[in-house]
């Protein structure tokens, strides 16, 4: 009598690497997002630190961006996108969406470390010869990079982890590794516990370097 079908395997060697590669492919669209969305964002507060009316403007639609779940954003732009003309691919799709994203809660970030100046501060500089672009580099970026660093790096964490999400598209990152290893091998809590070793992994650094940067600044 022949041997029934096996349909499922237990977890091997290759499937540790399959997660690895999946955690690179997670760093490298959350390293992208984080940076461009960062940029963004600093230009993006910038603009909103120039006028109220401004900041009532451009802040409504980041407002937008900021409330509404980040899967809905996914899924809304990934769809909508060919009927633009737009032919992404999940990668792309995912990468435009996790900058945007970022940008618009870096905006917020921005504005903090700008407004944490005071005014008095800003005026000195000017008084002493400094223009906008001077002020900004040498008085209200140190001040103000020290003031919001926490606050970046909390974001930054957040859109290393809310990267898991792009998932839903199709995109192969470490969570959608993870889900198909956990069907194949049926070891949730084996697959689930690497995958959240690679999270920490990859989160760690950031965190470990701002907190030494921190107490650097602070000496």
């Amino acid at each position: 009598m022949e041997s029934a079908a096996t349909y499922f395997s237990g977890f091997s060697p290759n499937d540790l690497w399959f997660l690895g590669e999946a955690a690179l492919r997670t760093l490298w669209i959350s390293f992208w997002a984080i940076s461009i969305g960062s940029i963004f964002g600093i230009f993006l507060g910038l603009a909103l630190s120039v006028s109220r009316l401004l900041a009532f403007t451009l802040g409504t639609v980041l407002d937008i961006f900021r409330s509404v779940p980040l899967i809905i954003q996914l899924v809304l732009f990934f769809n909508f996108a060919p009927i633009i003309g737009l032919r992404l691919n999940p990668f792309e799709a995912g990468l435009i969406v996790l900058t945007v994203y970022t940008s618009a809660y870096v905006a917020n970030v921005a504005r903090a470390g700008i407004e944490a100046v005071g005014i008095p501060m800003r005026r000195a500089a000017r008084s002493l010869g400094m223009n906008y672009w001077q002020d900004l580099r040498y008085v209200v970026w140190p001040i103000g990079l020290r003031a919001v660093l926490p606050a970046w790096v909390g974001v930054a964490l957040g859109v290393l982890k809310d990267s898991a999400l792009v998932s839903i598209l199709g995109y192969v990152e470490l969570l959608k590794a993870s889900q198909i290893l956990m069907t194949r091998t049926q070891e949730a809590i084996l697959v689930l516990s690497i995958a959240g070793a690679f999270y920490f992994a990859l989160s760690y650094p950031i965190s470990y370097y701002a907190t030494r940067l921190e107490q650097r600044w602070s000496e």
